[in-house]
């Protein structure tokens, strides 16, 4: 059956599955692509490990580490990787490991089983069907806890549940700008939140951090920063500038708690031609990276804090971008996070780190996920503050766009 095929095939009769049915329709594109299994894994939330998906009759399958595996290298690095050995039942297989990509999501991996190797021309018939059942997982998860649950490593406290619900997608690209963000700890946070939206021309960012921490503390800090995130996203989409946005959020916020608290990062990116807006409420300043070494530290503050913002008013920063720049946005939680002997990671930490990371060309979304581990681990993995970062590439202005479909010459 040809690849074409074999994809109808696994659309057709996913219009009906339910996210657990999604493991059986991985085999039966397998079976059409000439492989013997594929088997799905979902990356857990602090993105540590890849979790199984089974059913009733799935072949045994242990939990693999994302560090130190063929497997969790196609996660980190976004791309099929090949490998031969024995299965957890004794027979002999050729396996070949695929990243499962919704969008530029990264959700797990998908492990082909094959008699003989892949070959690699090959590769990318694999990859379509891995990322045909990614998109499946994304919209099966929207109504079925099925998929949350496998992703699950420990029981998510309520602010948490709250806050990462209202989250965009960790990493979005459209070939102009690439986004990714992470926000740790995965299960208990303390008030951290970002968006972005890319509305034509123009990518809408912003970063969060309202105050409060602890039980009671946190779930007024989340109460805030969701606040917060629904009036950046109702002025957002009311084709609000900059400076009313600002405005909007502090009036809604203030209207519900004026003793509430919050800093925050509010950029609006041209992809034509890189021109940065930014307002900066408080926050720690943003990095503009170029070429491997810091080009620009963002003015801070330009803004006082949500909430404060009718005694003052905001300030927009411009910056102009190159192509290839990248933009780091963070919340105090990075710089300040602090090693068992008391001393502060601090911002030539992270400029080393990220500038290192981006030389060694990883992908942005594993650039973030190595920084935040790079935080947790400073810390003996305990945090004392939640540590935020949403990373942005401008890649250059955006191409023609794609193709329009065949059809008749116009008469």
């Amino acid at each position: 059956m040809s690849e074409g095929e074999a994809l109808h095939d696994l659309l057709r009769r996913s219009h009906h599955a339910r996210p657990e049915d999604l493991p059986i329709l991985a085999r039966r594109a397998a079976e059409r692509l000439g492989a013997t299994d594929i088997i799905l894994y979902l990356v857990d939330h602090e993105q540590r490990e890849l979790l199984p998906m089974r059913t009733t009759d799935s072949p045994a399958r242990a939990v693999v580490p994302v560090d130190g595996t063929l497997a969790g290298r196609a996660f980190s690095m976004v791309r099929p990787y090949p490998s031969e050995g024995g299965t957890d039942d004794g027979t002999v297989a050729t396996r070949l490991w695929v990243p499962l990509l919704g969008g530029m999501e990264r959700m797990g991996v998908a492990e082909v089983l094959a008699a003989a190797p892949v070959p690699p021309e090959r590769f990318p018939e694999y990859e379509a069907a891995a990322a045909l059942l990614a998109d499946l997982l994304v919209t099966r998860s929207l109504y079925s806890d099925t998929v949350e649950r496998v992703r699950r490593r420990a029981p998510m406290r309520l602010p948490a549940e709250m806050l990462r619900a209202q989250l965009p997608p960790l990493t979005f690209s459209n070939g102009s700008i690439i986004v990714s963000g992470i926000l740790e700890p995965s299960y208990d946070v303390g008030g951290d939140a970002f968006d972005y939206a890319v509305n034509g021309d123009i990518a809408h960012l912003a970063l969060f951090d309202a105050v409060g921490h602890g039980s009671q503390g946190g779930m007024r800090a989340v109460t805030l920063a969701s606040l917060a995130l629904a009036a950046y996203r109702n002025a957002r989409r009311a084709g609000h500038d900059l400076t009313e946005t600002y405005h909007h959020i502090d009036r809604t916020v203030r209207e519900h708690d004026r003793r509430g608290l919050i800093t925050g990062i509010l950029a609006e990116l041209d992809q034509r031609d890189g021109r940065l807006r930014v307002i900066s409420a408080g926050h720690p300043s943003g990095l503009v990276i170029r070429r491997g070494k810091v080009a620009t530290v963002l003015p801070t503050p330009t803004a006082l804090p949500v909430t404060l913002g009718d005694r003052r008013p905001p300030v927009v920063v411009e910056e102009a971008l190159e192509p290839g720049d990248d933009l780091l946005f963070y919340t105090d939680g990075i710089i300040e996070a602090r090693s068992t002997a008391g001393e502060p990671f601090g911002m030539e930490r992270l400029v080393d780190f990220t500038v290192r990371a981006l030389a060694d060309d990883l992908p942005l979304p594993e650039t973030t996920r190595r920084l935040v581990h790079a935080i947790l681990a400073y810390q003996d993995e305990k945090l004392s503050d939640d540590a935020t970062v949403l990373l942005v590439r401008w890649v250059g202005p955006p191409g023609p766009g794609p193709e329009p479909p065949a059809g008749p010459e116009p008469v």
